[in-house]
């Protein structure tokens, strides 16, 4: 059977808690919430007040880890004060996961990364997840959607060494060294998922993507170019693969003109490899069926 993508183009608070609501897979326990909480100097991430009634819904805590580069949230005191500074300490409790440290998570069956995963320590005290994510255009990854959210973001500062190097550093300054293989990093990034779905299970985890202010560069930017292309809306999956997938025809299949400079940046870096090595190693499908709620009214 195809996996199931559901979609509506209204992109607010009340939206994103029914499009959850249509997944039919309640999160128990305590969630965390996986987000970026956005580089200070950017200006794309998710707006803490849409995704408020929905984080709130499922008594949800917002959890980040520190960059590998060397920015405003590479250290947990000033990566708070941008969690501050962006107001989603006003909206939900929030985690920095590597804050105390970093956990192995093993991953059976891959080699890019050695048969591990580094993230924050803080995962463990977590039952449930939710992947939040803006999907947009990313200067390393081609795009940014939920495999890459549930793999560097989850990561710890070390661990998101080790998926950029491709399994072959845990350094941040050393890292840099190893960015060559691009295929190798988006497989790496796969791999990465592969950890933490094993982790939590599949039926204690939802991916939601946002596709609203697309422009062609990361929440980790912190002078991001401005948005060429229209909003889409907000997409949701049991399925990562699929849901990525999706994000992404819709991006190459749109009419909008200003689709051109993502597309480019999409292609540049071949960013539909995660999603092929995603459905490779067992992380879901890329053949979807679209269910629009939209028309469900």
């Amino acid at each position: 059977m195809k996996s199931k993508v559901y979609f509506t183009k209204e992109i607010t608070g009340d939206s994103l808690v029914k499009i959850y609501q249509a997944l039919g897979q309640n999160l128990t326990g305590k969630v965390a919430v996986k987000i970026s909480t956005g580089e200070p100097g950017g200006h794309n991430f998710l707006n803490p007040q849409l995704i408020k009634p929905l984080v709130n819904s499922v008594n949800g805590t917002i959890v980040e880890c520190c960059t590998a580069y060397r920015g405003k949230r590479y250290n947990p005191k000033s990566h708070w004060q941008a969690i501050k500074d962006h107001g989603f300490l006003d909206i939900a409790p929030c985690d920095i996961m590597d804050e105390e440290g970093e956990i192995k998570l093993p991953i059976e069956g891959e080699n890019h990364l050695s048969g591990y995963n580094l993230v924050g320590s803080h995962l463990k005290n977590y039952d449930s997840l939710m992947i939040l994510s803006h999907f947009k255009g990313h200067a390393m990854g081609g795009f940014g959607g939920a495999l890459k959210n549930m793999s560097i973001g989850i990561a710890s500062r070390n661990g998101k060494a080790w998926i950029h190097s491709v399994g072959k550093t845990t350094s941040t300054t050393k890292m840099w060294f190893f960015t060559g293989d691009q295929d190798g990093f988006l497989e790496s990034m796969a791999e990465a998922c592969k950890g933490v779905i094993d982790y939590f299970t599949p039926k204690n985890i939802v991916y939601i993507n946002v596709a609203n202010k697309l422009s062609i560069d990361c929440d980790c930017d912190s002078n991001p170019k401005d948005p060429e292309m229209k909003d889409i809306g907000v997409f949701a999956s049991l399925d990562p693969v699929a849901l990525d997938q999706c994000c992404y025809d819709q991006i190459m299949n749109s009419t909008d003109e200003g689709k051109t400079s993502l597309v480019n940046r999409m292609n540049k870096k071949h960013a539909i490899h995660i999603v092929e090595w995603g459905e490779k190693i067992g992380l879901g499908k890329r053949e979807y069926e679209l269910v629009n709620l939209d028309e469900e009214k």
